[in-house]
């Protein structure tokens, strides 16, 4: 059976199943909701679909994501008729979020440590193209099966066009050639469903057990040693002992000034301001020539140590004073004065004036999202981001000198995103020809290529290009969720149709292709590559098959970013290497 045209109405599996008077009236009434709000179906998808994804059978849990790929396959059995250009925007949000947010550690980790991720993509290019010609000449299928087979159970749309093109070059009858042509729909559309939800199974559930790691542990772990050490607290955390304090003391002996108590805080290694002066009731404007009287109050701020240290050498330690309270604040400054780029630490503090590091401390340094420690050593890099604590004033002042203050914004700059949305489409549809054979990005990769680029120019300059947290999670959730629900609408009603007519056959054919080759590419990734982070390992695998809903699921379980940066990489090459299997499986099969 031919696949449907656009608008065209399969006939529906359950009209094969005897169904009860009430039950017909149902499905009657669910296909005529569905014709008039297609777009229900979706959402309704998506809504059993995550129901059904939070149930756990021991270990295993399905996930929202398989859960809504499922949940559409059993709603398209009633007959929906839903637009593909859907699916494309669905997808394209989901992927140049994805590239958006790992832009810049993809970038940092091109290089030797990228050798591993070509040959993940390599292995599972080849060990599909053997799986699937091997199964073809033993169970004697013909070529348009074959690459329907590789297509569906490889999860790559683009070699139906690349085998389509292949077969108009065989020479063989127009009706022959149509025939084969129709073969390719049919086999894709069979076998693409278990194709994405089989490749989540093992790119998650079997890769842990056979690792016997959790992604979610791995990747803290990973993100941790990226860390360096630098504690990151979440939303509403806050360290019980805080490095930064302000304390109030009581002066014992008068005779030094403020500049003097300040220097030998400096002396002893540490950093210390006073920020309020209290003499007899009165606030006195803060001063390094005035002399400290004793009975003075005064209010210290420094790193903890320091102020202790100080503390004691002044006199006695408050609890609280009247008028003591002054406001600090924390700012992130991009740091685009040239005279502080490619310096140490040390050799920029050690340049500075006294003056202008008075009553500011730098409290944090981010690299492309990553906070870097703050030690003598460490190098100030174009696109870093230092947070700077003190009073209003005092942090204006520095950050005049130092580059513009981030202010925070839950805005997203749809000027920018939708430049790069747009941008990365058109990438999509640039066309290199091998000989007669197109390869091609496609609009996935053209986003995922534009998501890493800017996300990388918004990490160098940090003044344009916002997107919240909160804004990119949504675009790659829904999008996600929304892509393969999409799918299972299309082709479900399709792919239970073919299997009720010819046979289970064809569709378990399908799993073999899908499982075959990712199990030789784990085995080849823990024995020979030796993959030592399971949450890396499934971002590779996941992109070498371009397993777009097993990567989302991998994400799920990470929690962060870390799987990200080998998908990238994966995916990039996948879709290239499994586009030229098409011509392939036509010549081999």
């Amino acid at each position: 059976m031919p696949p449907a045209l656009p608008g065209q109405q399969l006939p529906l599996p359950c009209a094969a199943v005897d169904l009860n008077p009430e039950a017909e009236v149902a499905v009657d009434f669910l296909r005529s909701i569905f014709h008039q709000a297609p777009e229900i179906a979706l959402f309704a998808a998506l809504a059993l679909g995550y129901w059904v994804g939070k149930f756990r059978f021991g270990s295993f849990q399905l996930g929202g994501v398989a859960g809504s790929l499922l949940a559409a396959v059993l709603i398209s059995q009633v007959g929906v008729t839903i637009d593909s250009g859907i699916k494309a925007v669905l997808f394209a949000l989901f992927i140049y979020a994805v590239g958006f947010e790992s832009g810049p550690q993809f970038f940092r980790s091109l290089g030797r440590q990228s050798v591993k991720e070509i040959l993940m993509a390599l292995v599972v290019a080849v060990s599909g193209l053997v799986t699937v010609v091997v199964i073809a000449r033993v169970f004697h299928l013909d070529k348009g099966l074959a690459a329907g087979l590789a297509a569906g159970g490889l999860t790559q749309s683009a070699i139906i066009g690349t085998a389509g093109s292949a077969i108009e070059k065989l020479g063989l009858a127009p009706d022959e050639v149509q025939r084969m042509q129709a073969n390719v729909a049919i086999g894709y559309a069979v076998t693409y469903i278990f194709g994405s939800f089989g490749a989540i199974i093992m790119c998650v559930n079997v890769l842990q057990w056979l690792t016997g790691r959790k992604i979610r542990e791995d990747a803290i772990q990973a993100e941790q040693e990226l860390l360096k050490g630098v504690r990151v607290y979440g939303t509403g955390e806050s360290p019980a002992v805080p490095d930064l304090v302000g304390r109030i003391f009581r002066v014992g002996q008068a005779g030094r000034t403020v500049a003097e108590l300040e220097a030998s805080a400096t002396a002893n290694g540490g950093t210390v301001t006073v920020e309020r002066i209290q003499r007899r009731n009165a606030m006195v404007g803060v001063d390094g020539s005035l002399a400290l009287e004793a009975g003075d109050i005064i209010l210290l701020v420094g790193r903890r140590a320091a102020v202790v240290a100080l503390g004691a050498s002044v006199g006695e330690e408050l609890q609280g004073a009247e008028g003591m309270d002054v406001v600090m604040v924390r700012r992130d400054v991009a740091i685009s004065n040239n005279q502080y780029l490619n310096r140490s630490v040390k050799d920029i503090l050690d340049s500075l004036s006294q003056e202008f590091k008075h009553g500011v401390y730098a409290v944090a340094l981010m690299r492309a999202g990553t906070p870097v420690p703050i030690a003598p050593a460490t190098m100030v890099m174009p696109g870093d981001v230092v947070t700077l604590f003190g009073t209003p004033q005092d942090v204006q002042k520095a950050a005049q000198s130092v580059g513009p203050i981030i202010v925070p914004s839950d805005k997203t700059d749809f000027v920018f995103h939708g430049l790069g949305i747009t941008v990365g489409l058109l990438i999509g549809l640039l066309v290199l020809r091998l000989g007669s054979i197109p390869i091609t990005l496609g609009s996935g990769g053209g986003a995922l290529l534009a998501g890493l680029l800017f996300g990388w120019w918004r990490s160098r300059k940090h003044t344009f290009g916002n997107m919240p947290t909160a804004a990119s999670t949504l675009l790659r959730d829904l999008g996600l969720a929304g892509f393969v629900a999409m799918v299972g609408l299309q082709s479900g009603q399709q792919a239970v149709t073919t299997v009720m007519q010819q046979g289970l056959t064809l569709f378990l054919l399908g799993v073999v292709v899908t499982i075959v080759p990712l199990l030789i590419a784990m085995l080849f990734g823990k024995y020979v590559l030796r993959y030592d982070n399971v949450a890396v390992f499934a971002g590779s695998l996941s992109g070498a098959r371009s397993a777009n809903p097993a990567f989302g699921e991998i994400l799920d379980k990470a929690g962060n970013s870390i799987p990200t940066a080998p998908f990238a990489i994966t995916y990039a090459l996948a879709n290239v290497f499994l586009t030229l299997l098409g011509p392939l499986v036509i010549a081999f099969a």
